[in-house]
């Protein structure tokens, strides 16, 4: 018998994932869905996403470190600035040494990082990181 969706770890949060690319964000809501039952908010726009982090703040985001108009550093100073609680991912095809020494930074700003992975992310790595 299949476990009750509300007892799923995922079943109450909500989940921001900021990405440039268009076909990682669909894969990312396929993993994330696969995880259980969850609301999922898919951002390419990294000031769009700040706009949706200090409206929703979501429960955990998911965010690659190389981004277009304001790159994922940026993006992460920001949302300690407005006092985002909740769990970090980071997500880039960047050098493991780049994406540790973010993971730091993150950590340093008060952020809660429970993963920094080069991409693609795998879904054992996404249900590793979320506990699902």
């Amino acid at each position: 018998m299949p476990p009750d969706a509300a007892d799923s770890p995922l079943a109450q949060l909500r989940v921001l994932v900021l990405d440039d690319d268009h076909l990682l964000l669909e894969v990312m809501r396929e993993m994330l869905a696969a995880c259980g039952p969850c609301e999922i908010v898919l951002e390419v726009d990294a000031p769009q996403a700040l706009a949706r982090l200090d409206e929703a703040m979501p429960d955990v985001l998911i965010c690659d470190l190389v981004l277009p108009e304001m790159d994922g550093i940026e993006f992460l100073q920001a949302a300690a600035s407005l006092g985002y609680a909740g769990k970090v991912i980071l997500l880039s095809a960047l050098e493991d040494e780049v994406r540790e020494a973010a993971a730091d930074l993150a950590r340093a700003l008060g952020l809660q990082v429970v993963g920094s992975f080069r991409k693609p992310l795998t879904p054992e790595q996404l249900r590793h990181a979320l506990g699902c």
